[in-house]
């Protein structure tokens, strides 16, 4: 019988699809991938990822293009990216070519529930690694679990592509510098929560960080990157050691370039946010969520118009859109077929 899915009014959470894969870390090696229907793991009490925070994850997308075909953006980057949170958080980092092994069957298991190119949505995959060894006292496991789920997703934000204000999160840090923040682990998000749900009460759907250590430089939004155009057509995003390093980022930055843009990556003082002509947040979930204001303590600064993204911003969001779905040429190679591996 045909799944039937509302593709064109999909929203930004989980249904149940076929299977997820797990594959785990027992005994110095990896096993083989297991097909799992049941959406529940078995853990030990003792677990490290429940007391320790051994827990790390990722986030990218599927797409059903314009051809036909199937196929991720930019993969390798994520395992890569799995690999580096693995390494910070003392777990056993999976190998380049399992973590796209099990992305591609993953694909090939959920085919049915790859939303069709002409909906505008994806299937959105998520892996997730975990410390399974039982320690009371603090160590790190030995063991390790790695799954993979899909659902597939429509928009982050309900309007999609339109302009949110932000507002500037100054009672609650995000990361600390020479910490965790520029990996994908469980623990950030959670330490993020309450600053979020601040601003949301406060009627901002997006909260800006600054730097843990001054509060002078502009670090990241909650779940997204920080990027800004000038007025002399300059992409600024900035650099620093508690920042998550988007994929979607560094792709935009390159498309940037493409576009003649100066691209400069660099500490951005939050001072700088009245320099700027267009603000916003890019990542995985959004691509790009335009943000028409940001409040900073008493002082709005404002980058266009309320209801209508900047040009530049559009223009960068309808690029990569284009080379997701297939409706312009991948010219740097970005899109992997989903029976690659």
């Amino acid at each position: 019988m045909a799944i039937q899915i509302d593709w064109k009014n999909l929203g930004f959470a989980y249904m149940q699809t076929e299977c997820y894969l797990k594959c785990e870390f027992v005994n110095g090696s990896w096993g083989e991938i297991e097909v799992c229907q049941d959406p529940h793991v078995s853990l030990h009490i003792a677990a490290t990822c429940l007391h320790y925070g051994q827990a790390a994850f990722e986030g990218l997308k599927a797409f059903g293009r314009k051809d036909k075909s199937i196929a991720m953006f930019r993969p390798r980057e994520n395992a890569r990216r799995l690999i580096r949170s693995a390494q910070r958080l003392v777990m056993e980092p999976p190998p380049e070519e399992l973590f796209l092994s099990m992305a591609s069957k993953l694909i090939q298991l959920n085919r049915d529930y790859v939303p069709p190119y002409e909906t505008g949505a994806s299937m959105y995959i998520r892996p997730c690694l975990i410390g399974t060894a039982p320690h009371i006292g603090v160590h790190p496991s030995e063991n390790f679990m790695l799954i993979m789920l899909a659902s597939p997703m429509g928009p982050y934000y309900k309007k999609g592509f339109f302009p949110v204000k932000g507002y500037i999160q100054e009672e609650y840090d995000r990361a600390a510098p020479r910490g965790v923040g520029f990996t994908k682990a469980g623990g950030n998000y959670a330490a993020g929560m309450m600053g979020d749900m601040d601003g949301n009460k406060k009627g901002f759907p997006i909260c800006l960080y600054l730097d843990a250590a001054s509060h002078q430089y502009i670090d990241e939004f909650g779940s997204s990157n920080f990027l800004a155009i000038t007025r002399d057509n300059k992409y600024v995003t900035p650099a620093s050691q508690s920042i998550l390093q988007s994929i979607t980022n560094t792709s935009l930055q390159l498309i940037a370039a493409d576009f003649g843009l100066t691209v400069e990556k660099r500490p951005v003082r939050v001072t700088e946010l009245a320099d700027f002509a267009e603000v916003g947040a890019c990542g995985t979930a959004v691509v790009i969520t335009p943000v028409s204001s940001i409040l900073h303590g008493s002082r709005v600064y404002s980058f266009g118009k309320e209801d209508e993204a900047g040009a530049m911003l559009t223009r960068l969001y309808q690029e990569i859109k284009g080379i997701q779905y297939g409706d312009i040429p991948d010219r740097h190679n970005w899109m992997y077929p989903a029976d690659a591996a």
